[in-house]
């Protein structure tokens, strides 16, 4: 499967769009008890908004996707979360990935903190209803292309028949 639309995101929009995220998650609580990061997109974000916010206990669920690229296949938990932020179903802690693109992992996680708040940076509208807050909704034909990913490379104009 080819996606029929791109959006590469540079390290400056990235580093913008999650402290957007964090500017928006502080208007919300003062008090997040620990962050949660699904790894590993959502490394990136946690770290940019655990500064902002204020936030040092970070911790991780490490879910993997087995799959050839044209389709997800099965996830498999690699990392669970530490006991003790399970508590209280998860009420105080923030959960943070990159992007909810099917809402398979995001629902994994909601289930082992259902009362958390979850949010990510990009939402598809299929993952959509998993979050609380996110900053950029794509069309869920959209692939993202993370600064992560991507290396200085010449791209065609659009009216040369590229998609991106």
């Amino acid at each position: 499967m080819t996606p029929d639309k791109s959006f590469p995101v540079s390290w400056d929009q990235f580093h913008r769009d999650a402290r957007a995220l964090a500017w928006r998650l502080a208007g919300i609580r003062e008090d997040w008890k620990a962050i949660v990061c699904i790894t590993r997109g959502g490394l990136v974000p946690a770290a940019i908004i655990s500064r902002e916010i204020g936030t040092r206990l970070i911790e991780t669920v490490c879910i993997a996707s087995y799959h050839d690229y044209d389709e997800q296949g099965e996830l498999k938990i690699l990392k669970e979360i530490n006991p003790s932020l399970l508590e209280e179903d998860g009420d105080g802690i923030l959960i943070v990935d990159d992007l909810t693109d099917t809402g398979k992992t995001a629902a994994i996680v909601r289930a082992m903190l259902p009362k958390a708040h979850f949010a990510t940076v990009y939402a598809k509208p299929k993952g959509r209803p998993l979050v609380d807050t996110f900053i950029t909704e794509v069309s869920q034909d959209t692939w993202i292309f993370f600064p992560w990913d991507l290396g200085l490379a010449f791209q065609a104009p659009l009216s040369k028949g590229s998609a991106g």
